[in-house]
């Protein structure tokens, strides 16, 4: 979650112009299929982005065991050069931000919104919609980052939901459809309904591993310890919320290590640098080429990444503030307070986003060094859907992406 849980989501960037199939308003959604075609076949905006490529430009594709060995060979001194992001290259810094999928991304920028997947023909899939303005235009300062959350977590479902289908062949389908039993004909007859329970069961697993387990965990080592027992205020108890805090920066990374070894969730991940690259392209006022993007940089400032782990150091201080209690108050308290955690750390990243200082720079280090886990270098083909993704959802004036 490029941020906007990680919804999202769940955090983000782009040109001037549209797609030709969307250019009205008044579009409710558009369905376009780009073929594996020569860059001149297909235009997808002023700054002449294609894509596709020729298949003479097209090396033969690498697995991901090769793939992970050329990222561990150039990662140090990727590091050292793209975790400081250089003002002087962004010519803008843009609102635009998307989510990695299976086989494809999703770009939500002021107006619309674009999923771009490729699926197994080759081909890349573009869908176009416009986005809801009550969520969209939203912007209550501490309340907006909530809304937000909550808003691009769903999308991201559903557009995650979208792209297993389209990532998946004819043949998978009517496998699927011939093994399918009454809780998949259940849910194909009620769609909505799932995707509120999806939505609520995905908020419940990272509240639970992310929030009460920390929290729980602390509880037990002030119980077996004494340490800071019958205390609800004092030194103590604000060193116990600091343990609470390592303990769930410690099961976040232990989250992102193991799952980035696994070579579906690798493939997501080189989506998401795809993602990184294509808006750190835009804003550097750069055409949307494959070339003008390989030369970017997969870590950005403004990630979903990033904001998490903003979440996490603004809930040290805010559950220190309150103090602690029983069990279940601790818990209760630390539901309840989410939101305004959530509010704070949208409000910091709008900070540090647009503002480069000393403070902020060292603000930003630890998402931008956290973006190892969750990045990859893409191959051009991944490249190709995300400039499909990006180039329709650009808006027309300019102004109105600026962060």
């Amino acid at each position: 979650m490029t941020h906007d849980l990680k919804t999202s989501c769940l955090n983000n960037a782009m040109t001037d112009d549209h797609l030709s199939s969307c250019t009205t308003e008044k579009q409710e959604q558009t369905t376009t299929d780009l073929p594996r075609c020569a860059a001149d076949e297909q235009d997808f905006s002023a700054v002449t982005t294609s894509a596709c490529a020729t298949e003479e430009q097209k090396s033969d594709k690498a697995d991901v065991a090769s793939l992970e060995r050329e990222d561990a060979a150039c990662c140090d001194s990727e590091v050292d050069s793209q975790l400081s992001v250089n003002p002087k290259a962004v010519s803008k810094k843009t609102t635009i931000g998307g989510q990695a999928l299976i086989e494809g991304l999703i770009m939500l920028g002021p107006k619309k919104q674009a999923i771009a997947v490729r699926d197994k023909t080759g081909e890349i899939k573009v869908t176009v919609k416009d986005r809801d303005k009550r969520f969209s235009t939203f912007n209550v300062p501490l309340l907006r980052g909530v809304v937000r959350l909550v808003t691009q977590l769903k999308t991201g479902i559903q557009a995650l939901m979208y792209s297993a289908d389209v990532s998946m062949t004819e043949e998978e389908k009517q496998q699927e459809s011939e093994n399918e039993g009454w809780f998949d004909r259940f849910a194909n007859r009620h769609p909505d309904l799932m995707l509120t329970l999806t939505l609520m069961v995905s908020l419940g697993l990272s509240i639970a591993l992310f929030i009460l387990l920390p929290s729980g965990v602390t509880d037990l080592i002030r119980r077996l310890t004494g340490f800071g027992l019958g205390e609800q205020r004092g030194p103590r108890v604000f060193i116990l919320s600091l343990i609470e805090g390592v303990v769930r920066i410690g099961i976040f990374l232990l989250y992102m290590y193991l799952t980035s070894k696994a070579s579906d969730i690798r493939r997501v991940w080189m989506y998401h640098g795809a993602e990184h690259k294509t808006i750190a392209c835009y804003e550097a006022g750069l055409p949307l080429t494959v070339e003008n993007v390989k030369k970017n940089s997969r870590f950005h400032p403004r990630c979903g990444t990033s904001f998490i782990f903003i979440v996490m150091l603004i809930s040290i201080l805010v559950f220190a503030l309150i103090g602690r209690y029983t069990v279940w108050i601790n818990v209760l308290l630390r539901l309840a307070l989410l939101p305004v955690v959530a509010g704070i750390a949208y409000e910091v990243q709008r900070v540090t986003g647009s503002c480069d200082n000393a403070l902020t720079r060292v603000l930003v280090k630890p998402g931008l060094a956290l973006q190892r886990l969750t990045t990859a270098e893409p191959d051009d083909e991944m490249i190709e859907v995300a400039i499909a993704a990006m180039s329709p959802v650009i808006p027309e004036n300019p102004q109105d992406d600026l962060w």
